[in-house]
């Protein structure tokens, strides 16, 4: 691997795990206060499980980055990095909303513009390449759940 390759993919590691450290400053005082308080479902993951996964899905889209960033005289290249983008700022956004704003309705409106835009960004990434864009599905099914979950927690707790 060059020089250049492993500052790309450092780099798109870093970008995707400080967006998570971004949500997280959100998240993380809200769960043993507000969200504990919250009435959940029987199908709602226990709190520890959500850092690990989280951690784990900002590593593939580190990686799913950097494959796409590997070819950027694609002719998609441009608008693939754009709904990367977008979604990471919508699920930046969705920690805000949801934790730090206590406003599950407000999370719920957000985590449904982040499924689209993931959805955008595998469409595009998968143009440049497929294996990037198929790293994004468990991220697209995580979300597809946290979405679920946001409007039952909406709906039970209003």
């Amino acid at each position: 691997m060059k020089r250049t390759d492993i500052f790309k993919l450092a780099a798109s590691l870093i970008l995707c795990q400080t967006a998570g450290f971004l949500g997280s400053l959100f998240t993380t005082p809200a769960i043993p206060t507000w969200y504990a308080a919250l009435k959940k479902p029987s199908f709602t993951p226990p709190n520890w499980i959500f850092g690990p996964v989280w951690i784990g899905l900002f590593v593939l889209m580190g990686v799913s980055l950097f494959l796409v960033w590997q070819k950027q005289g694609h002719p998609h290249f441009k608008t693939a990095v754009v709904f990367f983008c977008i979604q990471l700022i919508l699920n930046i956004l969705w920690s805000l909303a949801f934790f730090g704003l206590r406003w599950p309705l407000l999370g719920f409106m957000d985590i449904v513009l982040l499924w689209l835009a993931i959805l955008l960004t595998i469409r595009h990434f998968w143009k440049v390449s497929r294996f990037s864009g198929t790293l994004l599905l468990p991220y697209l099914l995580w979300v597809s759940f946290a979405a679920f979950l946001n409007f039952y927690l909406w709906i039970q707790n209003r």
